[in-house]
Order: structure tokens, then C-alpha cells, then sequence
């Protein structure tokens, strides 16, 4: 049962995580402030309500969440999505864009909370982790990509709808000149990041890194005057923009009988990208911290931020790749860094957008260069890469449709992709023939082993699911006519290692077990685990056979397996010897 309580055993307060987890919170917020307001924009709405996203939606996911590092907010991904999804409405109707956005949050909200409710969010472990590899490695490089504009201090080129390939090879070919200093900001953030990281981890310290390097580059920049305006004159470097001075008020949707339909699609791709866009990043923390990642309870929380959002004037957010990675780089521990970032930027939304205007746009880009460059992980990438042409395939396919279609495209092909190849490796039933050997043991049969006479035994290992029902009718029809034509009255089928029976290969081996009573040879049943055995009682298989033909599984390893085939060779030494007579025979068989 997922656990909801916000502040759970599993927060890990103490001194040390507390200070931690302050430091890391206020480093992301420094980042959160400049991006929220320009995905508002990227949305075609006002830039407060990116704010809004970024303070409450990031406070109700992060107390409700499941990752420790994971940081939600408005994307860029999520952006793109709603100003599609508004498209409907009159560009200069702006309050009915608005009110229609908040709808969509709600919506979203809802879908997620019944993907939750519905425990949808165990299907994640179907993704394979080559996939969350070539994601991660995909969306950092776009990220790096997309700071490019800022670090050399030129104006970013190419609409929105473009890929962000080539909008950075429209901004790199641009006629602007580089601006030296925004060159030597961004420059300077990396290496002062690089060699502060190093300097904290030599000596132990509390990891102030990012925060630092942010602090010390802003500071450079206004004593020599290139973040200073003269009068009438811009700054000699780009600025984030000014921060406008309120906070979240409750405020109740607009429900439009007219703008559900319009919004129902958006609300259904939006609820599960958003989803799957925040598993991925949390699972790639996940497995290098160790931690253990409910999937339910942390799409919840994603529901839970949407649908709260909704009556606080925020646009649809998720979980954000560059926020997190500052947010792990600056040292968070719990959840509760969330939290201190929605409350420093409800601080600097409140009264302090003047001091946060004074920070530059390439110290910016330069931490959060570094940042998405420490979530690329070479070693797990070279191992994917050696381990099977399956996991390579997938890790590189997702990564170049990160690079070439977007991140939200990236995640529904690599899932799609994964899920796709794992069929027909799943539906590949694992099927032998057993022999009793002269030891009377029983074994797989090699080629140099007779022709079975009385009894024939047959092992299947493997998911027992729609796509492996062709596999077992043609094996099983194979056996039986084999069994015929060599005049072998019984065969054993050990069932003790298949899994998730569904209806339509129940319905297939039900047919061949009619097939079977009709016209031989006779079928024992071994091995049945509790799930196996409820799931033929259930389609009514179990009623319709011998209840002496059915072995269930016990609790001596192969014990089933074995009664099942001294019943049969005892059945065939009756029928050619006399009842008697062959009752008296019962030797003893072991499996390997």
C-alpha cells in the first residue's frame, strides 16, 4: 500500500540533511526563478504563472513524492505541449487562454491521480534501463545545447516548434559577434564549479559548489560593471528578467462544457508524458542513490501537484531534468530541498526579484552546463553499449530521438521501442523433452537418447501470455502427434516454471487437453504452483480434467514433478502388464 504521509519515517531528518537540503534548495531556486518565467512564456502566458507552477506545484509533489532529488515545476516539454494544447482559443482572448490552461492543469491532475489509483505505474519496470540511459544522455546534451545561446552571450535562433539541433545550428551560424564577457561568465561558472566540487569533496565539506560558484561569478560581474545598467544603456551581459512581486491566491477554474473536447486529448498525452518524463528522470537518480522508487506514489504526487496547481493559477508542470541535476550536484538529501526552492522563490516572488535580477544569464548557463554534463554517465553508457546489441540499439535510439524529435517524443519511442523488442523475447517459450536415464534419473533429453515409448515428459519455462499461444499450441500438437505414432500413452507436462497465464493461452492448452482426452494420449499435469493451479480452476480447466491426472506443486523441490511420472509409468506398466500387477511397480525417479 503506498504510503502518503508527506512526512514519513523515510524523510531523514536530521542537522546534516537539513543543512544539505537547504543549501541544494536554494541553489535550484536561482535557476527555477529565470526558467520558470520562461516557460510561461514558451506557453504563451504570463510569466507569474510559471512562478506560481514553480512554488506550489513543486510543494505538493515534493512533499508527496517519492524521489529525494527529483524537482517538478514548469518544462519545457510541458510548455510546448500547453501552448498547443490552447491553440483552440483566440491568441487576443488571453483571460480564456488562462482560465482553459487551468482547466488542463486539473485535468491533467485527475488523469494521473487514476494512473496511480489504477497502479499503472508498476508497468515502468517494463522500460528497460537502456532506455532511461539513452534518455538521460540524450536530454542532457539538449540541455547543454540549449545554454549554448546564453554562455557566448548571443541571441538564441529558430522558432519553438523547431528541433533544438537546429536552432543551435542557426544560432551558432548567426552573424552576432560572441560576447567576450558573457563567454568568460559562463567560462568562468564552469571552472569555478569544476574546481569547487573538487575542493568540497577533498576536505569534506558541506557541498555549497553551485551556490557558491553562482554567488562569486554574480558578484565578479557587478563589480566590473558588466551587470551594471548605465542610464539609458542595457548591461553589458544578459540578465534574468525581473521577477514580478506576488504569490499564488486561490482561485477556482473555469469549467467550459465546450472546452473539454478540445482539451481531453492534451489532458490524456500531457497526463502520461508528464508521468513517464518524471519516472525516467527519478528512476536514473534512483539507481545511483540507491534509493528505492515507488513509481504509484511519486505519479500521485505529479496528480497531486497538477490538480492543486489548478486552483492556484499554475500551468501544467512536471519533473525537470536541470533542476534536478542541480538539486543532486548541490548535495539535496530528502525531499525537503523541494520545498526550501518553492520557498525561496515564493521569497524572491514576494520582494526579492530585485536582488535576483542582478544574476547573469551566462552564469546560468554555465552551472547548468555543468550540471547536465554530471548526469551523463559514461560508465553505465559504455556498459550498455558492451552488454547486447538489444541495450545499445535502445540506448541509442532514444538518445537521438532526445536529439532530433524531443525529449517527450524520446521517452513514448524508447518505451514504445522497449516494449516492442520485449514481446517477442517474452512470447519465446522455453519448451524440452525429459528422459528417464538408466539411473532412473530424470533429465533433458540429448540425441543419442532413444525414442520415448510409454510415457513422454515435457518441461515449459516461460511467460504463459497471448503472444506465446501460437509457440504452445504448435509444441503441444507436435507432442501429442509424436506420442501417437510411437504409441506412447502418457505425457507429463511440468508446469512449475511458467508465469501470468492469461485467457487466450489458458484457452490454447484447454483446447489441447480436450484434443487429448479425445484422441491420446493421456495428460498429467505437474508441478502446478498456487497462482498457476487458481488460474486453471478458474477458466475451469482443473474441473474438466482428472483430479488424479493433477499434481500440484509441494513443498520438496521437484516432488510433484516426480509423483506425476511415477503415475504415469505406473499407468502404462498396468495397461500392458495387468492392474495388479503394475500396482505393485513403483520405482523411484529424481530429477536434475
Amino acid at each position: 500500500m503506498t504510503d502518503l504521509r508527506p512526512f514519513s519515517p523515510r524523510f531523514g531528518l536530521n542537522f546534516s540533511s537539513l543543512r544539505a537540503d537547504l543549501i541544494a534548495g536554494l541553489t535550484v531556486a536561482a535557476i527555477s526563478l529565470p526558467q520558470s518565467m520562461a516557460y510561461a512564456l514558451a506557453a504563451g502566458v504570463d510569466p507569474r504563472f510559471g512562478l506560481y507552477t514553480a512554488i506550489v506545484f513543486a510543494a505538493v509533489a515534493g512533499l508527496f513524492g517519492s524521489s529525494r532529488a527529483l524537482v517538478n515545476g514548469p518544462t519545457g516539454a510541458a510548455a510546448l505541449a500547453v501552448f498547443s494544447a490552447l491553440a483552440f482559443i483566440d491568441p487576443e482572448a488571453r483571460l480564456e487562454s488562462y482560465e482553459a490552461m487551468f482547466m488542463l492543469a486539473a485535468m491533467i491532475g485527475a488523469v494521473q491521480i487514476v494512473i496511480a489509483a489504477c497502479r499503472l505505474g508498476d508497468w515502468m519496470r517494463f522500460i528497460s534501463d537502456s532506455v532511461v540511459t539513452g534518455f538521460i544522455t540524450g536530454a542532457a546534451l539538449l540541455t547543454m545545447a540549449g545554454q549554448l545561446a546564453n554562455a557566448l552571450g548571443v541571441k538564441a535562433q529558430g522558432a519553438a516548434h523547431q528541433p533544438v539541433l537546429a536552432r543551435l545550428w542557426l544560432t551558432l551560424t548567426q552573424d552576432a559577434a560572441v560576447n567576450p564577457r558573457a563567454l568568460a561568465l559562463s567560462l568562468g561558472a564552469i571552472l569555478l564549479a569544476v574546481a569547487s566540487r573538487a575542493f568540497v569533496k577533498r576536505f569534506r565539506l558541506p557541498q555549497i559548489d553551485m551556490l557558491f560558484s553562482l554567488l562569486a561569478v554574480s558578484l565578479a560581474a557587478f563589480l566590473l560593471g558588466w551587470s551594471r545598467a548605465e542610464e539609458h544603456a542595457k548591461p553589458l551581459v544578459a540578465l534574468i528578467d525581473a521577477i514580478p512581486a506576488s504569490l499564488p491566491a486561490l482561485h477556482v477554474p473555469e469549467v467550459r462544457l465546450s472546452w473539454l473536447g478540445e482539451l481531453a486529448p492534451s489532458a490524456l498525452t500531457l497526463g502520461l508524458l508528464g508521468s513517464l518524463e518524471a519516472l525516467t528522470i527519478a528512476r536514473a537518480i534512483a539507481r545511483k542513490s540507491g534509493e528505492t522508487l515507488d513509481c504509484n506514489r511519486q505519479i500521485l504526487a505529479e496528480g497531486l501537484g497538477n490538480l492543486a496547481g489548478a486552483f492556484f493559477r499554475c500551468m501544467p508542470g512536471s519533473g525537470s531534468l536541470s533542476r534536478t541535476a542541480i538539486n543532486v550536484q548541490a548535495g539535496a538529501v530528502t525531499r525537503l530541498s523541494g520545498l526550501v526552492c518553492a520557498g525561496a522563490v515564493a521569497l524572491a516572488a514576494a520582494g526579492l526579484g530585485s536582488w535576483a535580477a542582478a544574476i547573469p544569464k551566462p552564469a546560468l548557463a554555465g552551472l547548468l552546463i555543468v550540471a547536465a554534463a554530471r548526469l551523463i554517465d559514461v560508465a553505465r553508457i559504455r556498459a550498455t553499449l558492451s552488454s547486447s546489441r538489444y541495450d545499445a540499439f535502445l540506448a541509442f535510439v532514444t538518445a537521438a530521438a532526445a536529439l532530433t524529435l524531443g525529449v517527450e517524443i524520446a521517452i513514448f519511442v524508447g518505451a514504445t521501442l522497449s516494449a516492442a523488442l520485449y514481446l517477442p523475447r517474452a512470447a519465446q517459450l522455453k519448451i524440452q523433452e525429459l528422459v528417464v536415464s538408466r539411473e532412473r534419473v530424470l533429465r533433458a533429453r540429448i540425441p543419442s537418447d532413444p525414442p520415448a515409448r510409454a510415457v513422454a515428459i515435457h518441461d515449459l519455462e516461460g511467460e504463459l501470455f497471448f503472444a506465446a499461444a501460437p509457440v504452445l499450441t504448435q509444441y503441444l500438437d507436435q507432442a501429442a502427434a509424436a506420442a501417437r505414432a510411437q504409441g506412447v500413452g502418457y505425457l507429463v507436462l511440468r508446469l512449475k516454471r511458467v508465469r501470468n497465464p492469461d485467457a487466450v493461452a489458458l484457452e490454447a492448452l484447454d483446447r489441447f487437453l480436450a484434443d487429448a482426452r479425445a484422441q491420446g494420449p493421456t495428460v498429467l499435469l505437474a508441478g502446478l504452483r498456487p497462482d498457476i493451479h487458481a488460474a486453471l480452476e478458474g477458466f475451469g480447466i482443473i474441473g474438466r480434467h482428472s483430479p488424479d491426472l493433477v499434481f500440484p506443486e509441494e513443498a520438496q523441490d521437484s516432488s510433484a514433478t516426480i509423483k506425476a511420472v511415477r503415475r504415469a509409468y505406473a499407468l502404462a506398466t498396468r495397461d500392458a502388464l495387468g492392474a495388479r500387477e503394475g500396482a505393485e511397480r513403483q520405482p523411484r525417479y529424481y530429477l536434475v
